[in-house]
C-alpha cells in the first residue's frame, strides 16, 4: 500500500486501505497519534479513519491530576 501524500483527499478503495492499516496499527498497541504519523495524516483524519473502520477506542490513558488512582494502590 502507498501513503497518499498528506492532505490529499483519500477516497474509495484507497481510502478503505488507509483505514484497515491504522485499525491494524492501533490495535497492535500504537496510539492515534503515533498511528497518524506512520500513515500520514492528521490526528483527527485517522480518529476518523479508526471509527469507520469499526474500532472501538481505548479510554485516555495517564494519570488525572495529583492525586489519580495510582496514589491510591
Amino acid at each position: 500500500m502507498s501513503i497518499p501524500t498528506p492532505g490529499a483527499i483519500v477516497t474509495g478503495a484507497a481510502r478503505q486501505a488507509l483505514a484497515a492499516k491504522a485499525k491494524e496499527l492501533y490495535l497492535a498497541g500504537c496510539t492515534i497519534q503515533s498511528t497518524a504519523d506512520r500513515i500520514g495524516r492528521s490526528y483527527g483524519a485517522t480518529r476518523t479513519l479508526l471509527l469507520e473502520a469499526g474500532v472501538t477506542l481505548r479510554p485516555r490513558g495517564g494519570m488525572r491530576g495529583r492525586y489519580g488512582s495510582a496514589a491510591r494502590r
